[in-house]
């Protein structure tokens, strides 16, 4: 590892973003998706699905009420990763065994709105969540209500399965963000306690546990970041450290020798060291992915970091759709095999591009390739920015690349895929995952070492630093034209990277390419203009993914495109683009010359050469789909 490359991201108190596009999408989710998302968690949306998120910290609280006057709350089961009214009594713990994570999520997305916009009302409801979340917390710093409702005794008995280390983990990263941006120390106290019974139980040279579905690791680092503590840091290396090793913990747990898994699923197969390829679980994959390349920045760790590269590799050669969409199957929501890239059963979880953005952040820290932003750019523009209505009030939770809405409702192969946004989930982590990212985009944009400024993400924002203040002025998504202003205050590199869909650019300053950026000495203040070529492509896949064989995918910049029956008719499967397709962008939709093969009814028939007529096509982005009701929709189309 080459500790002279190694960079941070910028504090967000130090970046504002002021962009044509990204700017209303933010306002958005300050206005509208956090609101509805109060609203959400305390089951006041009409016709959405039951959070009972809010209502079971009340009765947690209750609990803890009860203990405290020496009281003997009620045992229920805690057996199932799902409870609700008919099979959980009334007074239990009613949800997803995750389920507490949702409002920590939303207090996160809530903490990073307030370090630019300050909002009395909306800080006051944050901390009316924090003052109930709080009440049910037990002496020890324990906060999980599943088990604090149901049945204290079997507190951390299955970390496996029922996610109170998950939950810490958006607890802690909730807590850390409302703490920067409010100086309340009310809920970061209370994620420092819980943090300090983990440790105790499973920190180093303790019980030898780690998470199910990961995210302690990185929360750990986080809280260690903030308060200094090393115990914090040294239990996050110890979570990583053991996973894999055997005999397995989730065997021990469970009492048996050997259960005969092999714990793909939760990456916990063999040690993290060892693994070469993205495997199990997605969402779980790609936290767990992260916090390793966390940690091996921290620790300079080349055996970790060398594991990392090879699983990024993996991900990003074999097993990511050109939505940047990861996870290829429904049957546990996970990586599948090598190439194996349906897109009318795709999975392709929000939450894991979220994951895989953050994994491509914390690698971009250690090693200066452009690879990584362009992979997190994708992710970024096409699944993750799709997965999100206009207005902030319903979600995709799966993100297919094509959709016929007869086979979502017929077919249970394809029951996973909506046709259209749902205004909540039971299940509900990606909405509020969502706010949190898109809340925090500033984070995104730079990193910084010693010498060299990066600029990573072309989203128009101001930046103070020690090197300079600098204004960019982005065009990024229409013309790819882009100004960056740098106001010096010491000579230093500026690396602009250079996006990998670019063929041709242009910059007004003398550059050296190296590793996918242009490096510019900056000597004095100047402005640098940029040109990248914007051009619509056809991108094809490796002939390995048998799904999209003859066939090809519409980019332009950033965005993946793609056809909807609203705009060109049902049966999209017959559409074929035309050997000299006149490509033509117009007002963010291109069109292209095409033909549509005539409908046979036919089942079977001797083969004939098919009859086509002449027809346009239209192109939108593909984070559009879905606006316009139910209808059909593919990205790709054949040749």
């Amino acid at each position: 590892m080459n500790k002279s490359e190694f960079s941070s991201h910028l504090k967000m108190n130090n970046v504002k973003i002021n962009d044509a596009f990204w700017s209303g999408i933010i306002e958005t989710v300050r206005k509208s998706v956090i609101p509805y998302q109060y609203l959400a968690l305390q089951d006041k949306i009409e016709g959405a699905e039951k959070s009972y998120c809010i209502e079971n910290f009340k009765k947690a609280a209750a609990v803890c009420e009860k203990i405290k006057s020496g009281g003997r709350p009620e045992v229920y089961p805690v057996d199932k990763w799902h409870y609700d009214e008919s099979n959980a009594d009334k007074n239990a713990f009613h949800g997803w065994v995750f389920q507490d994570s949702d409002v920590y999520k939303w207090i996160e997305a809530v903490g990073y709105t307030l370090m630019h916009h300050p909002d009395s009302e909306l800080e006051n409801k944050a901390k009316g969540f924090i003052k109930l979340i709080c009440s049910a917390q037990l002496e020890n710093g324990y906060l999980d209500t599943l088990y604090i409702i149901n049945d204290r005794s079997k507190i951390f008995t299955n970390l496996k399965d029922h996610h109170e280390l998950y939950c810490f983990g958006h607890l802690a990263l909730g807590a850390v963000s409302f703490y920067r941006a409010t100086g309340d120390r009310k809920l970061f106290d209370a994620a420092c306690r819980f943090a300090d019974l983990i440790c105790d139980i499973f920190g180093k040279d303790k019980t030898e546990g780690y998470p199910g579905h990961e995210i302690a690791e990185t929360a750990l680092i986080r809280l260690y970041e903030e308060t200094g503590l090393e115990k914090y840091l040294e239990t996050a290396k110890c979570f990583i450290d053991r996973r894999g090793e055997k005999p397995y913990y989730f065997d021990k747990e469970r009492g048996v020798t050997t259960s005969g898994e092999d714990y793909r699923y939760n990456q916990a197969h063999i040690p993290v060291r060892e693994q070469k390829e993205a495997v199990g679980h997605a969402v779980r994959g790609v936290y767990l992915y992260s916090a390793m390349a966390d940690a091996a920045k921290i620790y300079c760790d080349d055996e970790l970091f060398s594991a990392c590269k090879s699983i990024w590799k993996n991900i990003a050669e074999r097993k990511i759709y050109i939505t940047g969409g990861i996870g290829a199957t429904v049957h546990g929501e996970a990586f599948s095999f090598d190439y194996d890239l349906p897109n009318d059963l795709a999975y392709a979880e929000t939450c894991a591009s979220i994951g895989l953005v953050s994994f491509a952040r914390e690698m971009s820290k250690i090693e200066i390739n452009s690879d990584y932003a362009d992979v997190a750019e994708r992710a970024l523009y096409n699944t993750i920015l799709s997965a999100m209505a206009p207005d902030g009030k319903s979600f995709f939770y799966v993100n297919p690349l094509e959709v016929l809405p007869v086979a979502s409702k017929s077919d249970a192969r394809k029951a996973h895929i909506k046709p259209v946004r749902q205004k909540w989930f039971g299940c509900a982590c990606c909405p509020p995952n969502l706010a949190r990212l898109f809340s925090s985009l500033e984070e995104y944009i730079f990193t910084e070492n010693d010498n060299t400024l990066f600029i990573n993400q072309y989203i128009g924002a101001q930046v103070n630093c020690d090197k300079a203040d600098i204004t960019i002025t982005s065009d990024y998504t229409n013309s790819g034209k882009i100004s960056v202003f740098v106001d010096m205050k010491t000579p230093f590199k500026l690396a602009l990277r250079i996006p990998g869909w670019c063929d041709h650019f242009k910059l007004s300053e003398s550059y050296e390419i190296r590793n996918g950026y242009a490096f510019i000495t900056i000597c004095k203040s100047t402005e640098i203009d940029i040109q990248f070529e914007m051009k619509t492509k056809l991108i094809k896949c490796s002939n390995r993914v048998r799904a999209n064989i003859g066939k090809a995918a519409v980019m332009r910049g950033p965005f993946v495109y793609c056809v909807e029956e609203a705009d060109n008719g049902k049966n999209l499967h017959l559409l074929r683009l035309d050997k000299e397709p006149d490509f033509r962008f117009d007002n963010g939709m291109i069109f292209a010359k095409g033909i549509r093969e005539r409908e046979d009814d036919r089942l079977y028939a001797e083969y004939t050469a098919p009859e086509y007529e002449k027809c346009v096509i239209k192109f939108i982005p593909y984070y559009k789909w879905g606006n316009r009701g139910e209808n059909e929709m593919s990205v790709y189309i054949r040749m």
